[in-house]
Protein backbone atom coordinates (compact mmCIF):
# COMPACT_ATOMS: atom_id res chain seq x y z
CA UNK A 1 0.00 0.00 0.00
CA UNK A 2 1.39 3.61 -0.68
CA UNK A 3 1.64 5.68 2.11
CA UNK A 4 1.97 8.85 -0.04
CA UNK A 5 0.28 11.57 1.51
CA UNK A 6 -3.21 13.28 -0.47
CA UNK A 7 -3.09 15.92 -2.34
CA UNK A 8 -3.16 19.51 -1.18
CA UNK A 9 -6.35 20.76 -1.34
CA UNK A 10 -6.67 23.28 -4.76
CA UNK A 11 -7.67 26.77 -2.91
CA UNK A 12 -10.73 27.64 -2.81
CA UNK A 13 -12.39 30.20 -5.21
CA UNK A 14 -14.98 32.95 -5.17
CA UNK A 15 -18.55 32.55 -5.57
CA UNK A 16 -20.17 36.21 -6.87
CA UNK A 17 -23.68 36.98 -6.06
CA UNK A 18 -24.88 39.92 -7.43
CA UNK A 19 -27.57 42.32 -5.94
CA UNK A 20 -31.09 42.37 -6.86
CA UNK A 21 -31.33 42.81 -10.45
CA UNK A 22 -33.91 44.36 -12.55
CA UNK A 23 -32.31 46.14 -15.78
CA UNK A 24 -28.79 44.23 -16.26
CA UNK A 25 -27.51 46.92 -18.43
CA UNK A 26 -24.75 48.24 -15.93
CA UNK A 27 -24.05 44.62 -14.95
CA UNK A 28 -23.16 43.01 -18.30
CA UNK A 29 -20.69 46.54 -17.97
CA UNK A 30 -19.79 46.10 -15.19
CA UNK A 31 -18.58 42.08 -14.93
CA UNK A 32 -16.25 41.57 -17.51
CA UNK A 33 -13.97 43.56 -15.50
CA UNK A 34 -14.99 42.53 -12.37
CA UNK A 35 -14.18 38.99 -13.23
CA UNK A 36 -10.91 39.48 -14.65
CA UNK A 37 -9.89 41.11 -11.11
CA UNK A 38 -9.88 38.20 -9.09
CA UNK A 39 -10.86 34.35 -9.34
CA UNK A 40 -14.14 33.90 -9.72
CA UNK A 41 -15.76 30.53 -10.22
CA UNK A 42 -19.04 31.00 -10.71
CA UNK A 43 -21.62 34.30 -9.99
CA UNK A 44 -25.19 33.64 -8.72
CA UNK A 45 -27.99 36.14 -10.42
CA UNK A 46 -30.74 37.29 -8.16
CA UNK A 47 -33.54 38.48 -10.57
CA UNK A 48 -36.44 40.89 -9.88
CA UNK A 49 -39.56 38.69 -9.70
CA UNK A 50 -40.97 39.49 -12.52
CA UNK A 51 -43.16 37.32 -15.92
CA UNK A 52 -41.08 34.53 -16.84
CA UNK A 53 -40.35 35.74 -20.36
CA UNK A 54 -38.56 39.03 -18.67
CA UNK A 55 -36.31 37.36 -16.31
CA UNK A 56 -35.21 34.79 -19.30
CA UNK A 57 -34.17 37.90 -21.25
CA UNK A 58 -31.87 39.05 -18.12
CA UNK A 59 -30.19 35.76 -18.22
CA UNK A 60 -29.22 35.77 -21.88
CA UNK A 61 -28.04 39.04 -21.66
CA UNK A 62 -25.73 38.08 -18.49
CA UNK A 63 -24.57 34.47 -19.68
CA UNK A 64 -22.59 35.63 -22.15
CA UNK A 65 -19.95 37.82 -20.02
CA UNK A 66 -19.83 35.33 -17.36
CA UNK A 67 -19.22 31.77 -18.97
CA UNK A 68 -16.78 34.05 -21.85
CA UNK A 69 -14.74 34.93 -18.26
CA UNK A 70 -14.49 31.53 -17.58
CA UNK A 71 -16.94 31.41 -14.85
CA UNK A 72 -20.31 29.88 -14.53
CA UNK A 73 -23.80 31.43 -14.22
CA UNK A 74 -26.46 30.16 -11.81
CA UNK A 75 -29.60 31.37 -11.73
CA UNK A 76 -31.17 31.92 -8.23
CA UNK A 77 -34.11 29.55 -7.90
CA UNK A 78 -35.75 29.32 -10.87
CA UNK A 79 -34.71 26.17 -12.29
CA UNK A 80 -37.46 26.42 -15.24
CA UNK A 81 -35.41 29.41 -16.93
CA UNK A 82 -32.16 27.90 -16.67
CA UNK A 83 -31.78 26.38 -20.12
CA UNK A 84 -33.42 28.76 -21.95
CA UNK A 85 -31.80 31.85 -20.75
CA UNK A 86 -28.59 29.82 -21.37
CA UNK A 87 -27.46 30.03 -17.80
CA UNK A 88 -25.57 26.95 -16.51
CA UNK A 89 -27.07 25.52 -13.50
CA UNK A 90 -29.52 27.03 -10.43
CA UNK A 91 -29.05 27.32 -7.36
CA UNK A 92 -32.13 25.91 -4.83
CA UNK A 93 -33.37 26.58 -1.39
CA UNK A 94 -34.29 23.31 0.36
CA UNK A 95 -34.59 19.61 -0.23
CA UNK A 96 -37.64 19.83 -1.60
CA UNK A 97 -36.67 22.61 -4.60
CA UNK A 98 -33.71 20.61 -5.17
CA UNK A 99 -35.61 17.34 -5.49
CA UNK A 100 -38.20 18.92 -7.70
CA UNK A 101 -35.16 20.72 -10.11
CA UNK A 102 -32.88 17.77 -10.34
CA UNK A 103 -34.47 16.28 -12.82
CA UNK A 104 -34.69 19.05 -15.33
CA UNK A 105 -31.08 20.53 -14.49
CA UNK A 106 -29.30 17.22 -13.91
CA UNK A 107 -26.38 15.97 -15.45
CA UNK A 108 -26.32 18.75 -18.00
CA UNK A 109 -26.45 21.49 -15.38
CA UNK A 110 -25.47 22.39 -11.87
CA UNK A 111 -27.80 22.24 -8.86
CA UNK A 112 -26.51 23.65 -6.31
CA UNK A 113 -28.46 23.96 -2.39
CA UNK A 114 -28.44 26.11 0.43
CA UNK A 115 -31.31 26.46 3.44
CA UNK A 116 -29.88 22.98 5.00
CA UNK A 117 -31.11 23.56 8.73
CA UNK A 118 -29.16 20.01 10.27
CA UNK A 119 -26.48 17.78 8.94
CA UNK A 120 -28.74 15.27 8.02
CA UNK A 121 -30.56 17.67 5.88
CA UNK A 122 -27.24 18.40 4.17
CA UNK A 123 -26.19 14.70 4.04
CA UNK A 124 -29.49 14.42 2.35
CA UNK A 125 -29.10 16.78 -0.33
CA UNK A 126 -25.38 15.04 -1.03
CA UNK A 127 -27.46 11.93 -1.75
CA UNK A 128 -30.19 13.30 -3.98
CA UNK A 129 -27.23 14.79 -6.25
CA UNK A 130 -26.60 18.45 -5.31
CA UNK A 131 -23.46 19.57 -7.06
CA UNK A 132 -22.50 21.80 -4.03
CA UNK A 133 -24.12 22.61 -0.62
CA UNK A 134 -23.69 26.12 0.76
CA UNK A 135 -23.67 26.94 4.61
CA UNK A 136 -24.42 30.63 6.07
CA UNK A 137 -27.02 32.26 4.42
CA UNK A 138 -29.38 33.68 6.11
CA UNK A 139 -33.18 32.65 6.53
CA UNK A 140 -36.48 34.13 5.48
CA UNK A 141 -36.23 36.28 8.77
CA UNK A 142 -32.83 36.89 8.10
CA UNK A 143 -31.21 34.70 10.69
CA UNK A 144 -28.19 32.60 10.27
CA UNK A 145 -25.57 30.54 12.60
CA UNK A 146 -23.12 32.03 14.24
CA UNK A 147 -19.71 32.77 11.65
CA UNK A 148 -18.20 30.02 14.36
CA UNK A 149 -21.17 27.83 13.38
CA UNK A 150 -20.93 28.02 9.80
CA UNK A 151 -17.11 27.50 9.79
CA UNK A 152 -17.88 23.97 11.92
CA UNK A 153 -20.04 22.80 9.62
CA UNK A 154 -17.64 23.30 6.88
CA UNK A 155 -14.89 21.88 8.03
CA UNK A 156 -17.23 18.85 8.95
CA UNK A 157 -18.43 18.78 5.62
CA UNK A 158 -14.79 19.02 3.83
CA UNK A 159 -13.65 16.41 6.26
CA UNK A 160 -16.16 14.04 5.22
CA UNK A 161 -18.00 14.61 1.32
CA UNK A 162 -16.68 14.82 -1.91
CA UNK A 163 -19.22 17.27 -2.99
CA UNK A 164 -18.21 20.88 -2.96
CA UNK A 165 -19.05 23.40 0.56
CA UNK A 166 -19.52 26.62 -0.26
CA UNK A 167 -19.65 29.28 3.17
CA UNK A 168 -21.84 32.36 3.02
CA UNK A 169 -19.41 35.17 3.82
CA UNK A 170 -21.02 38.41 4.90
CA UNK A 171 -17.40 40.08 5.54
CA UNK A 172 -13.98 39.86 4.74
CA UNK A 173 -13.12 38.30 7.98
CA UNK A 174 -15.93 35.50 7.10
CA UNK A 175 -14.30 35.23 3.77
CA UNK A 176 -11.43 34.15 5.98
CA UNK A 177 -12.77 32.53 8.16
CA UNK A 178 -14.65 30.03 6.13
CA UNK A 179 -11.96 29.07 3.84
CA UNK A 180 -9.71 28.04 6.56
CA UNK A 181 -12.42 25.85 7.63
CA UNK A 182 -11.86 23.66 4.50
CA UNK A 183 -14.57 25.69 1.93
CA UNK A 184 -14.23 24.93 -1.53
CA UNK A 185 -15.93 28.38 -2.98
CA UNK A 186 -17.12 31.34 -0.81
CA UNK A 187 -19.81 33.47 -1.64
CA UNK A 188 -19.61 36.84 -1.78
CA UNK A 189 -22.18 39.54 -2.12
CA UNK A 190 -23.78 42.55 -0.48
CA UNK A 191 -20.35 43.72 1.36
CA UNK A 192 -19.00 43.41 -1.87
CA UNK A 193 -21.05 45.83 -4.08
CA UNK A 194 -21.74 48.34 -0.92
CA UNK A 195 -17.62 48.93 -0.15
CA UNK A 196 -17.28 52.78 -0.64
CA UNK A 197 -14.10 52.10 -3.00
CA UNK A 198 -15.87 49.70 -5.63
CA UNK A 199 -16.90 46.25 -6.12
CA UNK A 200 -13.29 45.57 -7.82
CA UNK A 201 -11.59 46.48 -4.78
CA UNK A 202 -13.32 44.76 -2.43
CA UNK A 203 -13.46 41.28 -4.54
CA UNK A 204 -9.88 41.34 -5.05
CA UNK A 205 -8.93 41.47 -1.47
CA UNK A 206 -11.64 38.90 -0.79
CA UNK A 207 -10.03 36.93 -3.35
CA UNK A 208 -6.13 37.54 -1.39
CA UNK A 209 -7.90 36.54 1.85
CA UNK A 210 -9.46 33.33 0.82
CA UNK A 211 -6.21 32.28 -0.76
CA UNK A 212 -4.23 33.85 2.14
CA UNK A 213 -6.22 31.20 4.92
CA UNK A 214 -5.53 28.34 2.26
CA UNK A 215 -1.93 28.49 2.33
CA UNK A 216 -1.76 29.23 5.99
CA UNK A 217 -4.13 26.67 7.03
CA UNK A 218 -2.61 23.36 8.82
CA UNK A 219 -2.72 20.55 6.44
CA UNK A 220 -4.47 18.21 8.55
CA UNK A 221 -7.86 20.08 7.05
CA UNK A 222 -6.59 18.31 3.81
CA UNK A 223 -9.80 15.86 3.15
CA UNK A 224 -8.17 12.65 2.73
CA UNK A 225 -8.57 11.28 -0.79
CA UNK A 226 -11.07 13.78 -2.22
CA UNK A 227 -10.79 15.49 -5.46
CA UNK A 228 -12.56 19.19 -4.84
CA UNK A 229 -13.97 20.86 -7.94
CA UNK A 230 -12.24 24.07 -8.99
CA UNK A 231 -15.99 25.27 -9.72
CA UNK A 232 -19.72 24.67 -8.24
CA UNK A 233 -20.21 21.37 -11.23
Amino acid sequence: MSNKPPPPRPAPRLYLATTIVEDPARLVAELPGLLASADVAAVLLRLKETDQRTMISRVKALAPPVQKAGAALLVDGHPDIVARGGADGAHLTGLAALEEAVPSLKPDRIAGVGGLATRHDSMSAGEMGADYVLFGEPDEKGQRPSSQAIAERLDWWAELFEPPCVGFATSLEEAHDFAASGADFVLVGDFIWTDPRGPKAALVEADAAIKKAHATAPASQDPAGQEHGQRPT
